[in-house]
């Protein structure tokens, strides 16, 4: 069935569409030949920050966020750095798992952990955190993997990142979770790629993860770690993404 797409539009949410100069995202695509990172953190992300962070997207009850530790303990088991989803509710698969018969826990969780760049609560939360570690808050840089939503991207300049090409736009911190909150917006997805003009952090997501992977200083991870609303476990930039 041939599925209509509609042609790039000049903004996503709030954030500007970047129709020519893709200067901004080439740091991105420096990767050592034959060793770009892919299915590491710093695949997903960017390498070279001091410190690196996994945040795992909540499993749902109804529309209320449930962290994964308490998915565990009614499980008998435990959320590491390196915990998998399909594991932790003990579903064989790792890809299928939302199609087998592993069943929810009633009155604990009822939906899986969204699959893909970081939730729109999420992201708010981060936005929180994030601004207070760059210089630059007002002027960012965002990806977005060019198969998202119904827009046809073709036509427009891409940058690349292991095994993902994205479409390059801009706007301050506090909208990079508009496209989620634009109800014009048919199938929308938060950016899967932020970071600042100073390139104090960056963060990344993919469409087939259910965490989001931030990179940044010492300070910042100490942030994230003891936010409330996000849960947080350190990883390296070498640490297999799931």
């Amino acid at each position: 069935m041939h599925v209509h797409r509609l042609p790039p539009p000049p903004v996503y949410g709030r954030l500007r569409v970047e129709r020519r100069d893709l200067t901004p995202a080439r740091w991105l695509e420096q990767r050592p030949p034959g060793n770009d990172g892919f299915g590491t953190v710093a695949g997903v992300c960017a390498p070279g920050f001091d410190a690196y962070a996994r945040i795992l997207h909540p499993a749902r009850l109804g529309t209320q966020p449930v962290r994964w530790d308490r998915v565990a303990a009614v499980y008998g088991r435990s959320v590491s750095a390196g915990t998998n989803w399909h594991e932790l509710i003990g579903a064989a698969d790792p890809i299928l798992y939302r199609n087998d018969d592993t069943p929810a826990v009633p009155g604990v969780w009822d939906e899986h952990p969204d699959e893909g760049p970081t939730p729109a609560d999420v992201a708010r939360t981060l936005i929180s955190v994030l601004s207070g570690h760059t210089r630059t808050p007002d002027h960012c840089w965002y990806g977005l993997w060019d198969g998202y939503g119904h827009h046809d991207w073709d036509g427009l300049p891409l940058f690349r990142t292991p095994g993902r090409d994205e479409v390059l736009l801009t706007g301050p911190l506090d909208d990079a979770d508009s496209p989620a909150r634009d109800p014009h917006e048919v199938l929308p997805q938060v950016p899967d790629l932020w970071w600042p003009q100073d390139r104090a952090w960056c963060v990344g997501g993919d469409v087939d993860l259910v965490s989001t992977y931030v990179g940044g200083s010492a300070a910042c991870l100490g942030d994230l770690l003891t936010t409330p609303g996000l849960e947080v476990h350190a990883v390296t930039e070498t640490s297999p993404v799931g």
